[in-house]
């Protein structure tokens, strides 16, 4: 998900912290059913949802299975770069197809990335002739991921809205 960067945290209350988690659970509830369910109007849940759109708060797309898709390698990459040049190198980077995610760290590693290949052969293909055609890259260690025992789309924080710094009360 892209940061807005402009150092201002978004202002949710309890309503707000609602939404987010009933869509989580189907992002596909209309907003009279959330309404219904939150006791109050539609046209407030329409506000409020575009408004945490806008804000950058929630984020809807499609999440697919790229193992159902015929992409049987899934591998994460830990990166050691020319750190005066990392944001260039990491902007290159990100343009890859196979990089379905990618962050600047501290550490061991500039980067961790993550990728989807096909197979073996297309991984490789990734590793010799994309990554290691970047400019700027010190170090790498590959990691295949054999399975996945957790995976996340619908963190909401800790839902208590007065533990959360940045989280207004309305």
């Amino acid at each position: 998900m892209n940061q807005k960067g402009n150092g201002l945290l978004a202002k949710i209350d309890d309503i707000d912290l609602q939404i987010i988690k009933i869509l989580n659970q189907d992002g596909r509830t209309p907003f009279s059913q959330i309404a219904q369910h939150l006791e109050v109007s539609t046209g407030m849940i329409r506000q409020r949802y575009y408004r945490l759109l806008q804000e950058g708060v929630l984020q809807v797309v499609a999440v697919t299975n790229p193992l159902l898709m015929g992409f049987t390698i899934m591998a994460h990459i830990g990166v050691k770069v020319d750190v005066g040049r990392l944001q260039e190198i990491a902007d290159q980077i990100a343009l890859f197809e196979e990089v379905i995610y990618l962050v600047l760290l501290t550490g061991s590693y500039d980067l961790h990335i993550e990728i989807v290949c096909r197979d073996m052969a297309h991984l490789q293909n990734f590793l010799t002739k994309k990554l290691f055609s970047v400019k700027g890259i010190k170090d790498s260690e590959t990691f295949i991921c054999m399975s996945i025992a957790k995976e996340v789309y619908t963190w909401t924080g800790y839902m208590d809205v007065k533990q959360h710094i940045g989280v207004s009360k309305k």
